[in-house]
């Protein structure tokens, strides 16, 4: 805004001297229409600034009354207005008769502005940014006190105590910084304001002289009784009366203290034209407000006493009726403290102090009569500028500061002006720089305790505990508003030294081992690897080597530790495949088979969540826990084989055991378009196959390819534990006990005869199956639970908690009703122990079936369930498979188990073996029909 741009004149300004006090700003929006007699008439300039307590008459605005002879300001504070955010405001009073404009500034150091403030504060505000809300309340008083000393001539700083605050000190330092700093930009601001050269060069019309007013507290309070008199003088000791007062010689005193802290600090120096301010150096520059001696109510009640009493040294003859109480009060009167039409008191001699007015208006008069301040000191003082402006002069001046300096405006020499308060940090925020020298300090300390004991390449959880560490060691030095920021700033030099070369590989393998590279990138198809981009194209590797056999079991081969769930199952048996047992007969489990050139895997809305098993699963499930075959379950199976009904067509899991509900006769047809991108289990929808199959059923060759004497001959098989445990089921014919009817055995107590009984059918016969002769009613297969360990040992088991041992020759004795009756577990200690305090765990991998050449079905229903619940059930792609007559079948289980959710790794050590199982009901037997004769 322009000086012709201002808004009409409001009424209130138009007077010839101004009633009530106006916002700085408003008056220098305002034209103020002068008297002719005054407007050719210099003004002094006088600003009134410092701190004010909440006592009644202590505030800055009732000095002004007192010079002003009026009641301008109102003494209760009632009018008192901030800035609009709670910061200070000047205030301005123009007085025409005394030629001299009165500037009040009103900021935080005020008690009633510092409770407005309090009561704007949120509760929830932080140390941190409470601490910048006060800052920047004091930033904004630093730049209206800038703006007080470019344009008035006398300042009086009123303080409420009779104490100087050395605070002082260090904000006068920062605001000579500052205006140093911005001096240049108030250059250009005023260049074409018409006042003289030397204004526009110093940005000010004279160095101003700064002047002190304390308020008189009761600290140095003179009592009469105490010693001293009520004039100062002393009473009773006989010692030679002052000729100052006590309140002089602490004004004196102060000034001495006052003027050797700023030499000391150089905000004073020998040339005032370079100062911030200046003192006088023959004049009183300090003046003490003396306070009330006591209140009201005990000054009334002394004087009444005092003209009630009778002096006790009271000479002559009593005088009688009302002379005597007369006598009384004017022996009792004592002197006035301040006599101010004459220059000596009554008694002793001593100087009488001045008033308020008269300690002011000495220097005022130096400004009105045009004399200037001459306060340079030294042998060689160099004057100083000085100049008297006009109202219109000084407003024009004014106006352009008050742009550049209070008013935040984009103008782009204000945004400068803004730029330059960085000064004042390291003077007035002395809290937080040593908040900051503290955080500094800690900060060393941090990255040490952070890098300590760290691998040259590392985790996300290594890098998070660490950083905790960090944090704990950095919170117990550091201190104050600065923490949070250089809290923020050791979380990102730690992120910053962890991805720059030490981030380790996130990727886990399925065994639940750490990749060991750094991180990297992973090959893309017909891409090799390079370790020298950045970041590196490598595969995942975790350094783990174990060592794994066949589908069949015949060839060991180590093996890298799997990162992918194909590689795990089926790569590496592909790769030894082609070396041992491809020639081998197999049954090949369903896959998908693509009918478009470019199939995607299955979307992940049509899945199930692995946690909730389907009802008809967990139905199914309850119903294997509980199977009791029936002879008239077994006929309904026979019946169905006997029509040439595979058990496939019985629905996905066959029933052979009794039901509560119908399974569907027929499958849902696979899809062609989408495949399941993991594993087959009981969480996935219906009708979607894998791309290959986890699993793998062979045939090693005919039943007698086994012999029960020798056991497996296969390698890594420990001592004594590669015999398959022998599972007699007992055959009836159709003529006997039922005709048209053959009872489903599946190695249950109900297909045991009774011990030392012969079996039905064979009368006369003697001993039972388990003394070594074969019926001809009964079929002996062999079942083999083979467990194999990462270093390639292998043995098998007879039950849950049994490993096979067998010595000598003879084979194994114990059936196999326990193991098939049981949930077997997944995984079990190993055997062999290694050296270390970490459990090292077999896992199940093989089951070996012996079907013997009889009328006997025996149906493979393996599932699987590598974890507590809610983890799924796994289960081959083809739920139930009839193993044909006559042949060595070898089932090879999933090497890992992997969901939609991410893989079930291995046991932990404090987590129960016995909820990683193979569910009972693996094998079920069940008699054939009769081949036609």
């Amino acid at each position: 805004m322009t000086w012709s741009e201002v808004p009409p004149i409001p009424a209130s300004l138009s007077s010839a001297t101004m009633a009530a006090p106006v916002d700085i700003g408003s008056l220098l929006r305002s034209e103020l229409i002068e008297d002719a007699l005054y407007k050719d008439e210099g003004v002094c300039v006088l600003g009134v600034f410092g701190k004010s307590a909440m006592q009644a008459g202590s505030a800055k605005e009732a000095l002004i009354n007192i010079l002003a002879d009026k009641h301008v300001f109102p003494l209760l504070g009632a009018e008192e207005a901030g800035g609009p955010d709670g910061g200070g405001s000047i205030r301005a009073y123009y007085s025409q008769e005394s030629r001299v404009l009165y500037l009040v500034l009103t900021s935080v150091f005020d008690n009633r502005q510092l409770l407005r403030a309090c009561e704007r504060l949120s509760s929830g505000l932080g140390h941190a940014e409470a601490h910048e809300f006060w800052k920047g309340a004091e930033k904004e008083h630093c730049l209206q006190l800038l703006f007080l000393f470019s344009l008035c001539h006398v300042l009086l700083l009123v303080h409420p105590t009779c104490s100087f605050d050395i605070t002082y000190d260090r904000l006068f330092r920062a605001l000579d910084g500052l205006r140093q700093k911005a001096l240049p930009l108030l250059r250009g601001a005023i260049k074409d304001c018409p006042v003289a050269k030397e204004w526009k060069m110093n940005c000010r019309p004279c160095p101003p002289r700064l002047l002190f007013v304390f308020q008189m507290n009761g600290a140095l309070r003179v009592h009469s009784g105490s010693g001293l008199g009520g004039n100062g003088i002393d009473g009773g000791g006989g010692d030679k009366p002052k000729k100052h007062s006590p309140r002089r010689r602490l004004q004196h005193a102060l000034e001495d203290q006052i003027y050797r802290i700023f030499r000391k600090s150089r905000v004073l120096t020998n040339q005032s034209s370079n100062c911030l301010f200046t003192v006088p150096a023959n004049q009183a520059f300090v003046y003490v407000v003396p306070g009330p001696d006591e209140d009201p109510i005990s000054s009334l009640l002394g004087q009444l006493r005092a003209n009630c009493a009778l002096r006790e040294n009271d000479a002559g003859t009593p005088i009688p009726g009302p002379r005597r109480y007369q006598q009384m009060r004017h022996s009792n009167r004592q002197p006035s403290f301040n006599v101010e039409n004459s220059g000596f008191s009554s008694s002793g001699g001593q100087l009488v102090d001045c008033t308020l007015k008269e300690f002011l208006w000495q220097h005022v008069e130096l400004v009105l009569s045009k004399k200037g301040f001459d306060d340079s000191v030294g042998r060689n003082p160099q004057p100083s500028h000085f100049e008297l402006p006009t109202y219109s002069k000084w407003a024009h001046v004014a106006c352009r500061l008050h742009q550049v300096m209070i008013e935040n405006s984009e103008d782009e020499l204000s945004l400068k002006v803004q730029g330059q308060m960085k000064v004042l940090e390291g003077f007035l925020d002395a809290d937080a720089k040593f908040s900051e020298n503290r955080c500094q300090k800690a900060l060393p300390l941090a990255h040490s305790a952070y890098q300590s004991n760290l691998p040259h390449n590392y985790t996300t959880t290594v890098h998070k505990n660490q950083l905790a560490q960090a944090l704990r060691v950095y919170s117990q030095h550091a201190r104050g508003v600065a923490f949070q920021r250089y809290a923020v700033q050791l979380h990102e030099d730690c992120y910053k030294f962890w991805s720059n070369g030490h981030q380790l590989c996130e990727e886990r393998s399925l065994t639940d081992q750490h990749c060991v590279h750094k991180f990297h990138l992973l090959p893309k198809p017909g891409e090799k690897p390079e370790m020298d981009h950045n970041p590196p194209v490598l595969y995942h590797n975790s350094r783990g080597r174990s060592t794994s056999s066949c589908n069949c079991g015949r060839k060991q081969a180590p093996r890298e530790d799997p990162f992918d769930i194909q590689a795990a199952n089926y790569d590496f048996y592909q790769m030894l495949e082609e070396k041992c047992c491809s020639k081998l007969e197999r049954i090949n489990f369903p896959v998908f088979q693509a009918s478009t050139p470019d199939p995607a895997p299955a979307c992940d809305e049509a899945t199930r969540p692995a946690d909730v098993a389907p009802s008809g699963d967990a139905d199914r499930l309850k119903e294997k826990e509980t199977v009791t075959h029936t002879p008239g379950d077994s006929t309904g199976l026979s019946l169905a084989l006997s029509l040439g009904q595979s058990t496939d067509s019985l629905g996905p899991y066959g029933e052979g055991a009794e039901g509560h509900e119908k399974r569907p006769s027929v499958d849902r047809q696979a899809s062609t378009v989408e495949y399941l991108p993991g594993m087959l289990h009981s969480g996935c929808p219906k009708g979607l196959l894998p791309k290959f199959s986890s699993w793998s059923l062979v045939k090693l060759g005919p039943a007698k390819a086994y012999n029960s004497l020798t056991g497996l001959e296969q390698p890594g098989f420990l001592p004594g534990s590669a015999f398959l445990l022998p599972w007699d089921v007992v055959i009836r014919s159709r003529s006997e006990d039922d005709a048209g009817s053959i009872e489903a055995l599946d190695g249950g107590p109900s297909s045991w005869p009774a011990p030392n009984k012969a079996p039905a059918g064979k009368r006369g016969s003697s001993g039972g199956i388990g003394r070594g002769r074969r019926r001809d009613d009964v079929a002996r297969a062999y079942v083999g639970f083979e467990y194999e360990d990462s270093r390639g040992r292998r043995f098998l088991s007879s039950g849950p908690d049994k490993i096979v041992k067998v010595l000598g020759q003879g084979g194994a004795k114990e059936p196999a009703t326990r193991a098939l009756n049981s949930d077997m577990p997944l995984y079990i200690p190993s055997p062999a122990q290694g050296r270390g305090i970490k459990p090292h765990y077999a896992q199940i991998a093989r089951l070996f079936v012996v079907v013997p050449d009889a009328p006997l079905e025996i149906t493979l229903s393996p599932q699987v369930q590598p974890g507590p619940p809610p983890c799924p059930v796994f289960h081959p792609e083809q739920a139930e498979v009839v193993l044909p007559p006559d042949g060595l079948w070898v089932l090879r289980f999933p090497y890992a188990y992997v969901t939609d959710r991410g893989p079930c790794y291995p046991p932990k050590e404090n987590q129960p073996l016995a909820s990683f199982r193979v569910l009972k009901g693996i094998l079920r037997a069940n008699t054939a029909s009769s081949p036609p004769q």
